[in-house]
């Protein structure tokens, strides 16, 4: 699922290449993408783009005439850019790299393609196995319910410990849950908060009520720390190899089997929601090892 540090990045290459062109044509090749019937995406045709922007995870593009396009790219959405000349040029994540998607097969076909007045296009696909791409027409950005939910954003410059302690509010809940919980804390997902409760040296299964004043420290230097500086490294990075550079910068996320860079014991996979995170024992659990559902 693309998080905060690679939909900035994203955002801000498209904003380069977008802003001052007019969309020319869209086409919908899975009605289930539009989430505004009454305003759907071609609407925008003959509109021009006037700035592209994050909201936690998700993409939304500024119109001259007021409209904005709002796209959530869910768990497995990419976009790629398609040239004047033919030739087409990723731009989001490739489905191969992110394992939604059997490498032999190809690139994921496109589900929505807008195309601009000078020929070039931007192609939006899903490659997971149930569609949950989403586009919104709308007049602010705020009617969109992921949007008008979210909580604060640790990348935002304005972000404050006031606002991470209201986050975590001593609640009886597992701290990995409140880190991914967009309402709480925008944009952060099961890589980055594998990555904020492996810097801080802190459980995963932990309620955060039960944190001491010491380690909500670490986990607001964490998590600001992780966030902020992940955006840094992926700022100028071809987008096409976004994917790669995120995977390779991973200390505990994806790491299962190898040694902690820290400590030196065997990073493990643990069950978590829907699906499986990473820890290291001996830096986040006092040797414990939490339980992984059985296949």
């Amino acid at each position: 699922m693309p998080e905060s540090p690679e939909v900035q990045a994203l955002v801000e290459e498209l904003g380069t290449r977008l802003t001052g062109r007019a969309v020319s044509d869209v086409d919908v090749l899975e009605f289930r993408v539009t989430k505004t019937r009454a305003r759907p995406p071609s609407s925008l045709v003959g509109e021009r783009v006037t700035a592209a922007k994050r909201h936690g995870k998700l993409v939304e593009f500024e119109f001259e005439g007021s409209q904005h396009l709002v796209v959530s790219l869910g768990r497995h959405g990419w976009a790629r850019w398609r040239d004047g000349d033919g030739n087409g040029n990723a731009v989001g994540y490739d489905p191969a790299v992110t394992g939604a998607a059997d490498a032999d097969a190809g690139p994921a076909p496109a589900l929505v393609s807008v195309e601009f007045d000078d020929g070039s296009a931007l192609e939006f696909t899903d490659a997971g196995g149930w569609v949950s791409l989403g586009f919104w027409v709308v007049d602010d950005p705020a009617e969109v319910p992921a949007v008008a939910k979210l909580g604060p954003d640790p990348a935002d410059p304005e972000f404050s410990r006031a606002d991470f302690d209201r986050a975590l509010g001593g609640r009886r809940k597992q701290v990995k849950a409140v880190l991914q919980e967009q309402e709480s804390l925008a944009g952060i997902g099961n890589a980055y908060s594998d990555e904020i409760l492996h810097a801080a040296k802190i459980s995963p299964v932990v309620h955060a009520a039960a944190l001491t004043g010491a380690e909500l420290d670490r986990l607001f230097d964490a998590t600001v720390g992780t966030i902020t500086s992940a955006i840094d490294a992926r700022r100028g990075i071809p987008i096409d190899q976004l994917k790669a550079t995120k995977v390779a910068a991973m200390q505990a996320h994806g790491r299962a089997g190898e040694t902690c860079p820290v400590c030196g014991d065997t990073i493990r996979d643990f069950s978590f929601a829907s699906t499986t995170a990473q820890y290291c024992p001996t830096c986040q659990t006092g040797g414990a090892e939490l339980a992984l559902r059985e296949a």
